[in-house]
């Protein structure tokens, strides 16, 4: 395989590589680089590229190989989101306003590195993670690699972009709305929201008041799976802890899932949200052929307290914008956009905030009933296909934060309640655009979610198909 190819390939198949003296850690990294120069000025998915740095990881895991360890991730070049933290940098969470430097990193990063990864770079995000896009006045816009006119999503828009375009191998994201599985769906890779807890946020305690998780975002389900089994287990101090998974993931995904009862719902999450027709017929499709691969498919659209809901998770999410903006070094460096978005949740009363922050153990427990029926459920990802770029920047704070919740609205609940979901690739759009479903597992069942994805993957492959052009999809 040349070199090009590899970078395509995945990251089980390039620890392979590397494992196997098909291609040493350098020559892997130095394609991987030369491909970013080559490609990211057009993209614009890295804020920083360690080329020096990571050419010398590389020639260690080399040496480690001659020497004969073997780790799973031995020599595979992997990018990191803005907002987990490395030794040495601000942890700049797509923003200017962060200036002191981390004083080691992150419990993900060092269980990257532990697992023989070399850390290519750090992948771009919106400010604060606040838009499923990933733009910003200073930084200007990440584009996606099936087509330059459309955005690839966010916030871990610079994550999607790198590994879809072949820069890295895997990137790891964060969720805390969306942002792993929406940028997962616009850009034809898969990304699993793991349980709240799964992955330690360490060095804090937790994200956004708990709504967020990170995860690896990756071309193939065994991909994630052998990224996950390295990152995954808590750390003192961590606010969550996720019950042990049943297997390793690795295992999981190479497991036939059983026959399985799967609800498909189609309901929005909140009245008078349109789904585009292209996105009814993947889920539908995907549907056709779960029930053609041996599982009992229903129909079943659980009620949401959507207005309770809704209005809680808005008052959340939007003054946790504002803790957030606050509790920067520089706040009055972040764009007006933000600063908007920081106002609305300076307004937000503080009985309201409080109620707004609090675990909702209602709330679980109601989502949650639809699993006592069911295993898994299947939704739309979003509700049309991908967003072009620059589409809502006319757009004043409050009608561009409500066309984001009626694009993502299948996705947030899941953030709120802890259970694990995934974004999967589904097909195409007429013009050659990524589109996915969403799978929800119940609660702590990334397992269940991996094998049903895998078993999925098989049926219909598409982690061979790659960007043409980096404009035109093939």
């Amino acid at each position: 395989m040349e070199l090009t190819e590899l970078c395509f390939a995945g990251v089980g198949r390039q620890a392979q590589a590397v494992r196997s003296g098909e291609v040493t850690a350098r020559d892997l990294l130095a394609e991987h680089l030369r491909r970013i120069e080559r490609v990211d000025p057009r993209l614009n998915a890295f804020r920083l590229v360690f080329a020096e740095q990571a050419l010398a990881e590389a020639e260690r895991a080399d040496e480690r190989r001659s020497a004969g360890e073997d780790l799973p991730l031995l020599g595979v070049p992997i990018a990191v989101k803005e907002d987990i933290a490395l030794a040495g940098l601000p942890t700049t969470q797509g923003t200017n306003a962060a200036r002191t430097p981390q004083p080691a990193d992150s419990a993900i990063v060092t269980r990257l590195r532990a697992a023989g990864a070399v850390i290519i770079g750090r992948t771009r995000m919106p400010e604060l993670g606040l838009w499923p896009f990933t733009e910003s006045s200073w930084a200007g816009p990440t584009r996606n690699p099936w087509s330059l006119a459309h955005s690839p999503g966010g916030s871990s828009g610079g994550s999607a972009a790198a590994v879809a375009a072949g820069l890295a191998a895997a990137a790891i994201g964060t969720d805390g709305a969306g942002s792993i599985r929406i940028p997962a769906a616009m850009t034809g890779l898969f990304g699993l929201k793991p349980q709240r807890g799964r992955v330690s946020l360490s060095p804090e305690p937790q994200m956004l008041g708990g709504l967020v998780v990170a995860g690896p975002i990756t071309r193939t389900v065994a991909d994630w799976a052998l990224v996950a089994d390295q990152i995954h287990g808590a750390v003192p101090g961590d606010a969550h802890v996720a019950h042990p998974p049943r297997t390793s993931f690795v295992q999981a995904a190479r497991t036939d899932p059983g026959r399985l009862r799967i609800g498909v719902s189609l309901r929005p999450w909140g009245p008078g949200i349109p789904i585009a027709d292209e996105v009814r017929d993947v889920v539908q499709d995907t549907a056709a052929l779960l029930t053609d691969l041996g599982h009992d498919v229903v129909r079943l659209d659980p009620p949401m307290r959507d207005v309770t809901a809704s209005t809680q998770f808005a008052a959340r999410y939007v003054h946790n914008a504002y803790l957030a903006r606050m509790g920067m070094e520089f706040p009055d460096l972040v764009e007006p956009r933000t600063r908007a978005v920081s106002e609305l949740g300076r307004r937000v009363p503080r009985g309201v905030a409080r109620w707004a922050a609090k675990d909702d153990a209602a709330l679980t427990a109601y989502a949650n009933r639809v699993f006592a029926s069911i295993d898994v459920l299947l939704t739309p990802a979003l509700t049309r296909p991908p967003i072009r770029v620059g589409e809502w920047d006319g757009r004043n704070v409050v009608t561009a934060l409500l066309a984001a919740a009626h694009y993502t609205t299948f996705l947030p609940l899941w953030n709120i309640v802890g259970n694990p979901a995934a974004s999967v690739p589904a097909g195409r759009t007429s013009a050659g655009l990524p589109l996915a479903v969403q799978l929800v597992g119940r609660q702590h069942d990334e397992c269940t979610l991996l094998s049903v994805s895998a078993q999925l993957e098989r049926a219909r492959p598409w982690a061979d198909r790659i960007p043409s052009g980096l404009g035109h999809a093939n």
